[in-house]
């Protein structure tokens, strides 16, 4: 009795007797918890409880209404961005072919920033020799605003910033088409 008492002491002492006794005992709660607790019913299975909420075709959208777009300043005796845009725009894409003189052209029209980045512009590259329609602008605030300003060859895009009394090209990209 006494070698059966100790193999069985020494087996609940080693990591197998342990092993086997965390099973017991999570099997036993297991065990416990599905007896005790309710039954479980099938959602995916009968009507819903409660009806669904219906609107009707006419009722208006009761959600949140959006910001309003924002509408550029009024600068007094400035030229619209519309106009500074197209302006830009056609300087851009005609005159003449020197250089120089198509950045002095240009350079009226830009932030010192942009005329900076425009220091060895060529306009050999530039993509586009002809307009293609009427510039587009959308404000971004009061004081910005992108333009897009169609060509037969893409679209040239400004960003248009109020500076000085006055909207001035601050950047320029483009897409082709």
């Amino acid at each position: 009795m006494r070698v059966t008492g100790r193999l069985l002491v020494g087996f609940l002492r080693s990591r197998y007797g342990v092993a086997l006794a965390l099973a017991v005992v999570v099997v036993g709660i297991l065990a416990t918890t599905s007896l005790l607790a309710p039954p479980r019913q099938d959602a995916s299975t009968g009507p819903p409880v409660d009806p669904i909420p219906t609107v009707h075709p006419t009722v208006g959208d009761d959600g949140e209404k959006a910001p309003p777009a924002p509408r550029l300043a009024a600068l007094p005796g400035a030229s619209p961005p519309e106009r500074v845009a197209r302006t830009f725009a056609a300087t851009w894409l005609t005159g003449p072919r020197e250089p120089a003189g198509w950045r002095d052209r240009l350079r009226p029209m830009m932030t010192a920033g942009l005329a900076e980045k425009f220091a060895d512009a060529d306009p050999a590259s530039v993509p586009a020799t002809a307009l293609g329609g009427a510039a587009t602008v959308t404000a971004l605030n009061e004081y910005l605003a992108e333009a897009a300003v169609p060509t037969r060859r893409g679209q040239l895009k400004l960003r248009l910033l109020a500076d000085g009394g006055r909207w001035l090209v601050d950047a320029v990209d483009w897409e082709p088409t």
